[in-house]
């Protein structure tokens, strides 16, 4: 393996609250030396002077729609946007064709990803069997095979005691219980936040009370079961404030925040836009708030993308007939740093703890460090870049995203992966 000598760059390693100008210094596809002025004869000089080098972004809530829905996504395009955006490891949820939800299926996305990922993949495993949400899914066979989690992500498992076995299940293994918090009988039938907007486009509204409900209980089952939780997508003011009180009742539980979620609100939806659809919904203003606020405090403490691709006549349908879910792999870093860094809510070194660290200290992976002996997932960061989002530039075969023409600042510059560089693609 060839040596990659990273000159000149910020460091930003949360793990050892280190903010820097180092060198970093790979060999052998590990980060052999982290120090000042290193002078290595036979490396592959990187200048990365006035950029940031972080350790590889983790995205612990992904979709890479294989097997089954192919047409959308593939493990290669997903994991070929995953580096685009600095992400060297990624969490594809079970909503598959078949869903992932035995040993079988788990050790075929495993080995597959092995010739087909230009990243790591560490999928997650169904609760319930076809996600059907009546029958506990073989989780420890699943665990034995590669998964790094379980959830029932797309969907709640209603049946409080199906879900209660599973997370005794899940906290005797010392894996995270990802969840996707939504009452689906509140729904209704609604498409997009209920408020004024939704009024306004004459469509059913979905509630705060759909995701609040399902978080309190889910915490609550967390407390029965000491189950380590992790609340995927959070969009409610309530979710922040229960997030908060079960911390301080010593509950394991984390949360996440997708930058749609604390960027957008429904004043920004233009129109009957599928692009705009997504689950849960863009909430309020106060929301929104709320959201940054949690992150800035460190009540929540990733950010995930919960990439979710389409075909665009999927999303071509309007709000009532378009299925939920946006990409943001490729472009969640720079709405990061545009939105939370620059805008003083994190500094870098909190976006690189939000973004890398914690989702590996969640996951209880070697990952997330810019450590003497780590295998080397490194991202190199121009926060000077500014460009202009173009879903044309994704790798991703998906384009359904509602940022198409904002600007933004700071970009990935190279994406390293166990010590070769997978982004810039080669030629």
């Amino acid at each position: 393996m060839s040596k990659i000598l990273i000159k000149n760059g910020r460091v930003l390693d949360p793990a050892s609250n280190t903010d820097q100008i180092l060198d970093v210094l790979i060999e052998d596809g590990k980060i052999a030396k982290v120090s000042e002025n290193q002078e290595v004869a036979d490396a592959q000089i990187i200048d990365a002077t006035g950029k940031f080098v972080m350790p590889g972004l983790i995205d612990l809530h992904v979709h890479l729609r294989d097997p089954g829905f192919t047409y959308k996504e593939t493990i290669q395009t997903g994991t070929m946007a995953a580096a685009h955006g600095g992400v060297t490891t990624v969490c594809p949820m079970p909503n598959t064709k078949p869903a992932t939800d035995n040993p079988e299926i788990v050790k075929e996305i495993v080995e597959r990803s092995k010739t087909e990922a230009c990243v790591n993949v560490l999928p997650v495993g169904a609760v319930t069997i076809g996600q059907i949400g009546k029958e506990v899914t073989n989780i420890r066979g699943m665990r034995e095979n590669g998964i790094c989690a379980i959830s029932e992500d797309g969907k709640s498992v209603m049946d409080s005691a199906v879900y209660r076995q599973a997370m005794k299940i899940a906290a005797e293994l010392d894996i995270p219980v990802m969840a996707h918090c939504e009452d689906i009988n509140l729904v209704d039938k609604g498409v997009m936040n209920m408020d004024s907007k939704s009024e306004a486009l004459g469509l059913r509204g979905i509630s705060n009370a759909v995701e609040d409900i399902i978080v309190a209980r889910d915490i609550l089952l967390a407390k029965e079961t000491g189950a380590r939780l992790h609340l995927c997508h959070c969009s409610t003011k309530d979710s922040v404030r229960m997030v908060k009180e079960a911390k301080e009742d010593g509950i394991d539980v984390t949360a996440e925040v997708c930058p749609h979620h604390f960027i957008l609100s429904t004043e920004d939806i233009p129109s009957d836009d599928g692009n705009y659809k997504m689950n849960p919904p863009l909430r309020t203003k106060e929301d929104v708030e709320a959201l940054k606020e949690g992150l800035k405090s460190g009540i929540m403490e990733v950010i995930s993308t919960d990439h979710a691709p389409h075909s665009a006549e999927e999303k071509s349908r309007g709000f009532e007939k378009s299925p939920f879910g946006i990409v943001g792999i490729e472009t969640s870093a720079s709405l990061t740093y545009t939105e939370l860094v620059l805008k003083g809510y994190l500094t870098p070194l909190q976006m690189v703890e939000k973004m890398s660290y914690n989702p590996a200290k969640i996951l209880k992976i070697d990952k997330g460090q810019l450590k003497e002996g780590f295998v080397a997932d490194v991202v190199i960061f121009d926060p000077e870049a500014e460009y202009e989002i173009n879903p044309d530039d994704f790798y991703s075969m998906g384009k359904n995203q509602p940022f198409t023409g904002k600007k933004v600042k700071g970009k990935v510059e190279y994406t390293i992966c166990g010590g070769e560089i997978v982004y810039p693609f080669a030629k």
